[in-house]
């Protein structure tokens, strides 16, 4: 039975049971180019938000948690090239994220070589543009499910 989920990446549900993160990091930017100007200071434009990532990380431990077969799943949903949305265990919609980068390691291994610990780094970065406009797309295609 699969625990109470934490966030979901798509179909992927992120639980103490699958993938369970220790660490939630995003990271916001924005633009502001500069044109230089003789004499003066350069002057700056405000272009709008940058990229935003997050960054879930954490340790499992194959006996008692997720290992293998979860990490499999994720670089298949990352092979795909799709974007996925992702939702907080609280219902807070994030956007929609591709899977960027996954970094993983494995430590203190059996006698068969499997390993007894892995650690994961998960790169995700948002590519739709408005969560506004996220919310309604996904308030449509609801309300033609139960039409």
């Amino acid at each position: 039975m699969l625990g109470m989920p934490m966030m979901a990446l798509g179909l992927f549900v992120f639980t103490l049971d699958t993938l369970p993160y220790q660490d939630f990091k995003q990271q916001y930017g924005w633009r502001w180019p500069s044109n230089s100007r003789v004499g003066l200071r350069p002057a700056y434009q405000f272009l709008g938000p940058d990229e935003e990532c997050i960054t879930l990380s954490g340790r499992l431990m194959p006996e008692l948690t997720g290992g293998e077969t979860a990490l499999s799943l994720l670089r298949l949903m990352a092979d795909q090239g799709r974007a996925w949305p992702l939702i907080e265990g609280t219902g807070t919609l994030y956007g929609y994220f591709v899977v960027e980068k996954m970094d993983i390691s494995r430590q203190e291994f059996f006698s068969d070589g499997a390993a007894r610990c892995i650690d994961f780094t998960l790169s995700l970065k948002r590519v739709d543009d408005q969560l506004l406009d996220l919310l309604g797309t996904v308030t449509h295609a609801m309300l033609e499910l139960i039409q």
